[in-house]
């Protein structure tokens, strides 16, 4: 019978046990940044509403904060971002800036998910509603990318209507006026909006202990059969003695 090396389970051990067991602590870690900022959110969005104005703000001030804003609809800058999944249907998320009134700045609006239509050719329809509008919604931030598909659009050199993501580095380079640094979300009973159920931040975090779960037995598994191995290594080397 051939010898068992006992350096084969020390090295399953050594090579896989830590790599799964990291992989399911990244799982757990990521669960629990997603509840944090799901509590940030509830927190805050329960505060008192402060009022929006043309005066440049912070991320940290707007961030998850309940807002309400008082202006006009820039539908020449609106942007469509693509690839929005809702109930299995693809369409855009239809993002708008509102001049706020007493000043030139905006404020990005989501003002919801919008089938994509017929086909890519034709853009839906999309036209904000005229005049002053008071509008309320909550401050959120998009989610950030470590890439950039093209470069941003001058002013004045057209305007590209479709992203794939919103950069507001990107945007704010790209159009003539200042933005506040968030995104509104517009509240599900505003008018002017289209299919408004936002999801929530700490979603997936069932997901994430799962494939903590998942991790760790494959970490387990490793040891169990690293334990198989040395101990069918000891019976064969005590039946040669024998």
């Amino acid at each position: 019978m051939k010898r068992q090396p006992l350096w084969i389970p020390a090295a399953i051990v050594a090579l896989f046990v830590p790599v799964f067991a990291g992989l399911g602590l990244w799982q757990l870690d990521r669960a629990a940044q997603k509840q944090a900022l799901q509590q940030e959110y509830d927190r805050r969005s329960n505060e008192a509403p402060l009022r929006l104005g043309s005066e440049p703000r912070t991320v940290e001030e707007l961030r998850y904060r309940r807002l309400t804003v008082r202006g006009k609809f820039d539908p020449e800058y609106q942007i469509l971002i693509d690839n929005r999944v809702h109930r299995r249907a693809v369409g855009y998320f239809v993002l708008t800036p509102l001049r706020i009134e007493g000043g030139d700045t905006r404020v990005l609006v989501n003002r919801g998910w919008i089938p994509i239509g017929a086909g890519r050719e034709r853009l839906p329809d999309a036209e904000p509603s005229p005049g002053v509008q008071e509008i309320a919604g909550v401050g959120t931030l998009p989610a950030e990318r470590t890439y950039t598909l093209g470069e941003p659009v001058p002013p004045g050199r057209g305007w590209h209507p479709v992203w794939q993501y919103l950069d507001m580095k990107r945007y704010a380079a790209a159009v003539p006026f200042a933005v506040q640094p968030v995104v509104m979300l517009l509240d599900a009973g505003a008018p002017g909006g289209y299919v408004r159920e936002w999801p929530r931040l700490d979603a997936g975090i069932a997901l994430h202990h799962g494939y903590a779960v998942q991790w760790f037995a494959l970490a387990l598994l490793a040891v169990v059969i690293s334990g198989m191995l040395v101990r069918r290594s000891l019976v064969r080397r005590t039946e040669r003695k024998t």
